[in-house]
């Protein structure tokens, strides 16, 4: 089923995008946290005093405790992505659920906090998922902005194209504070800040996920 046809079936569940009406973006991070990259992103959205969404990788997590200290003491939002970045269309729905709540006891055994939040890895969920998601009081959100800065450890300047190829108002953007031993995420940490500026020139409110979607943060 389609991102559009989940979003139909599962409103105010399953989201892809924010109110077109406002002229306010997320910027959200994937596979968070990473000493190598997080850091890094986190510096320069303190420069520019912006809040944006972390979704958090379970294992990451345990490994990196301070590091999600951090996103949370400096204003940011956490959201859930699972205990290994596992697929989950593809699991049966008991293990769906042990990524998931796994994952919640991490964040909050450091935190405090267990977030409404959950970005499926590769955006991928069954209908029945999201329908747990739904009767568990979480909000699935995915993107309709991909800097695909995970393929090919693109440049700065492709990530900045591919972000500005489908940017509108309410637009969710996917970028990634973390990856896997071969990548680069240079073209992130350098697009950032030219990003920032850029969406400010055009007179954009860069809001986190729950200010974007008028959703809760946390359980």
């Amino acid at each position: 089923m389609s991102w559009v046809h989940l979003q139909k079936k599962y409103p105010g569940t399953f989201a892809l995008s924010g109110s077109r009406d406002k002229r306010n973006v997320s910027l959200t991070f994937d596979d968070a946290p990473d000493p190598r990259v997080t850091p890094v992103i986190l510096d320069t959205l303190s420069h520019y005093h912006i809040r944006a969404t972390f979704f958090i990788v379970g294992d990451r997590a345990a490994k990196n405790p301070e590091l999600v200290k951090r996103i949370m003491r400096e204003g940011h939002v956490i959201g859930n992505h699972s205990y290994n970045h596992a697929i989950l269309s593809k699991l049966p729905l008991t293990q769906f659920q042990q990524q998931i709540w796994k994952t919640d006891g991490i964040i909050k055994r450091i935190v405090g906090v267990s977030p409404r939040l959950v970005r499926p890895p590769y955006g991928e969920m069954k209908p029945q998922q999201i329908a747990w998601g739904k009767q568990n009081g979480f909000t699935i959100v995915n993107w309709d902005v991909d800097s695909e800065d995970w393929r090919n450890n693109p440049s700065s300047a492709r990530v900045l194209a591919n972000i500005k190829k489908t940017l509108q108002p309410g637009s969710i953007i996917l970028q990634h504070a973390g990856g896997g031993d071969q990548q680069d995420l240079s073209g992130t940490i350098h697009a950032l800040p030219v990003l920032i500026e850029m969406l400010q020139s055009k007179g954009y409110d860069i809001v986190t996920l729950p200010e974007l979607l008028g959703r809760k943060a946390y359980r």
